[in-house]
């Protein structure tokens, strides 16, 4: 599993730490010892469909899904024939609300990433059954370096933290061309906590039109 050019050279200096060699020797023992999720083909999935130049938002998950055929390298994202988890449902309803959406009939996100929605977890793999297993590992420190990467880039990027994990990214952010959307997770936890009735979307979309950028059509 490889990054696309763009990104590999972005990111050089965060691939060249011994950290990341150890990470990956770490994904790939695991690995042999059992399922992991992504398959290793996915992993990288938000960054073949959405290049750094092409990134103009940023939807923050936190960890792949670990059940069977779930997760597929896009945070919050499920493959067509998978029925959407509690939180993409959750997803789903508010966007409904907010926009007049039809709740779409699969789980899949890609036509969002396709226009330039990075859909980055921060952590990229996960051992089947066992949620956060490859937490702490150093996913973080990687993802956290393409988050410094988009905010030191001159172009704006609206940046969508939704839950408590999520929002402590803040202080990685501080270019004042960018634009911060803080809110509630989707999770059936905290859904009725604030999520449902935040509108995120039409805020998204308000936040790039005062950049002065195309909205996204969420319609999936």
């Amino acid at each position: 599993m490889s990054l696309p050019t763009d990104w590999a050279t972005t990111l050089q200096a965060a691939l060249e730490r011994p950290s990341f060699g150890r990470l990956q020797e770490f994904v790939a023992e695991e690995r042999q010892k059992g399922p992991v999720y992504p398959p290793e083909e996915e992993v990288y999935t938000a960054f073949e469909r959405c290049s750094f130049a092409q990134t103009r938002v940023l939807l923050l998950g936190q960890d792949p899904y670990h059940g069977a055929g779930q997760a597929h390298g896009l945070s919050f994202s499920v493959k067509p024939g998978v029925p959407p988890p509690p939180s993409l449902a959750n997803m789903y309803k508010e966007l409904r609300d907010d926009l007049g959406i039809p709740i779409p009939r699969h789980g899949s996100l890609l036509a969002w990433a396709d226009q330039g929605v990075l859909l980055l977890n921060a952590v990229l793999t996960v051992r089947a059954g066992e949620a956060a297993s490859h937490a702490k590992k150093g996913w973080e420190d990687f993802t956290d370096a393409v988050i410094r990467a988009l905010n030191s880039r001159p172009e704006p990027v609206v940046f969508a933290l939704w839950g408590g994990y999520a929002r402590k990214k803040v202080k990685l952010i501080d270019g004042p061309q960018h634009r911060v959307l803080e809110g509630v997770h989707p999770s059936p936890l905290s859904a009725y906590g604030g999520f449902f009735g935040s509108r995120p979307y039409s805020a998204i979309n308000a936040a790039l039109t005062e950049l002065g950028q195309a909205p996204i059509d969420w319609r999936l």
